[in-house]
């Protein structure tokens, strides 16, 4: 089921399914700016991603002598969420740790996945409460795709992503089966201005560890329209498209990373996992503004 938020300049649509964010549209313009989840390109929209950010060897990992399976970026994006919160401005959903959860993630938890939308500005919360007795690991971001172009008798190489500062910064690449190589490659030098080039993404997703920027904006030179990313908090950062001619972008902030090859399939050393104490709560915000 689809919920609304809606104000006189935008409107949202979120589904249920994963807590997805669908549909974020000028209303003037009547401009989608959400990709449209084109199943024989790319059939999602802005996945959530939970308890894994990238992927796991082999798809499993171990914890307290046990091995758990699960996919890429956890199961999030796949469950039912429950709406607990509606108005005018804000949606509140809500996943709860389950049988099935548990069969792939030992931990007791609450994820709140929060859209509060304010003028031309969509704010996206994730609320992560560890609700077990131990000590809880986990990593959370977001997934979202922009259309790009946004308008008719645009081209995609017309766009551009700004970062807010001079960035002198490596892309970290990833091997076939999605983990860390361990190899880097030049992505920025002392520059802030990475130009869309669909060739990157032959090489997976650009990965980045360590920015200056808490901001970045996507921009065109074929338009005035600019889509700024405040992504303050969340220490990884990643920029998809699928390889080919997919006419979208994904701006990705993330707490947490792929695991790297040969790493020792322990949850608690795979980099950039998040921990909670029994009861306590973790909270981060990224925001969406459309200049």
């Amino acid at each position: 089921m689809q919920y609304f938020l809606e104000n006189d300049l935008y409107r949202v649509g979120v589904e249920g399914l994963g807590a997805e964010l669908q549909h974020f549209v000028k209303k003037d313009e009547n401009l989608e700016l959400i990709w449209v989840a084109d199943p024989a390109v790319w059939a999602a929209h802005a996945p959530n991603l939970f308890p894994i950010v990238g992927e796991l060897p082999n798809q499993q990992y171990t914890h307290n002598g046990k091995t758990y399976h699960m996919q890429r970026h956890g199961f999030a994006r796949r469950s039912e969420f429950k709406l607990v919160e509606e108005h005018h401005d804000k949606l509140v959903f809500e996943l709860t740790s389950s049988e099935e959860t548990l069969a792939q993630y030992p931990f007791k938890f609450r994820l709140l996945v929060a859209y509060k939308l304010e003028q031309s500005t969509l704010s996206v919360t994730y609320q992560v409460t560890n609700a077990d007795n131990e000590k809880m690991y986990f990593s959370v971001g977001g997934h979202p795709g922009f259309n790009v172009p946004l308008y008719p008798n645009e081209r995609y190489e017309d766009y551009y992503i700004e970062f807010e500062k001079d960035e002198t910064v490596s892309r970290h690449l990833l091997n076939d089966a999605g983990l860390l190589n361990g190899g880097t490659e030049r992505l920025l030098e002392q520059s802030n201005t990475l130009p869309l080039d669909r060739s990157y993404f032959d090489k997976d997703a650009i990965v980045l560890k360590r920015l200056n920027s808490e901001r970045v904006t996507l921009a065109s030179r074929a338009n005035p329209r600019r889509i700024e990313m405040d992504f303050r908090g969340f220490p990884y950062f990643g920029i998809w498209a699928k390889p080919g001619l997919a006419p979208y972008i994904c701006l990705e902030p993330w707490c947490g990373i792929a695991s790297r090859e040969g790493d020792s399939g322990e949850l608690q050393d795979k980099e950039g996992m998040n921990e909670l104490r029994p009861g306590q709560i973790f909270e981060r915000t990224f925001t969406v503004t459309v200049r």
